[in-house]
């Protein structure tokens, strides 16, 4: 039975880090795409997350989740919306995470669900700021629209993976954020001072 309880715990672990990564996509999708589950019965939140389970929660997650979505089809509003989706991605990312771990103690539950949660959505958000910088650099903001469509399908795409198949969605997100960190560190690593050599000293 603890067996059984514990891997059901990994479970919704691995559920609530891979709907936090969809975060970083859209900030709304996987918070309404969590409701639905819960409201239809799919997943089961603890007491402190009932909220995200009502009808009403339901209903403002699906407004926010359109208002996102055309958000990013208004040209140069789509970076304003980038500044304020990041914060909200981390939240939303943590919260995700808090609210599948229930088995833990609250101390470890909100730490997981920070380091985890709001780390994977972090990575993810951090990843389509830098993709859509360069689609404005190279393009001028033409194929913008063309970006977030393709992050509107990754977010619908993996959250509703995360419901039904947690463990491929895992292999997905663990796949996706090393590639993402890999590209981050490149990015990142051309505004590094360079490093005192002879060459440089003389």
């Amino acid at each position: 039975m603890d067996q059984l309880l514990n891997f059901n715990t990994l479970i919704e672990i691995l559920l609530g880090v891979s709907l936090s990564a969809a975060s970083g996509f859209r900030v709304f999708v996987p918070l309404l795409t969590l409701s639905a589950a819960a409201v239809l019965g799919h997943a089961n939140l603890p007491t402190d997350f009932d909220w995200i389970e009502s009808p009403q929660a339901l209903a403002v997650f699906a407004i926010a989740s359109t208002l996102e979505v055309g958000g990013y089809y208004i040209p140069w509003f789509d970076h304003l919306l980038d500044v304020v989706a990041t914060p909200a991605a981390i939240l939303a990312g943590t919260i995700v995470t808090a609210s599948l771990a229930p088995d833990l103690n609250p101390v470890a539950q909100w730490t997981l669900a920070l380091v985890a949660g709001g780390g994977a959505a972090g990575i993810t958000k951090s990843l389509t700021n830098l993709l859509r910088a360069t689609s404005t650099a190279t393009s001028g903001g033409l194929a913008n629209p063309i970006v977030a469509t393709v992050e509107l399908v990754i977010a619908i795409a993996l959250s509703i993976l995360a419901i039904t198949l947690p463990v491929v969605a895992i292999i997905v997100v663990i796949t996706f954020l090393g590639l993402a960190i890999a590209k981050l560190w490149r990015f990142f690593s051309r505004f590094r001072t360079p490093q005192s050599t002879p060459e440089n000293l003389s």
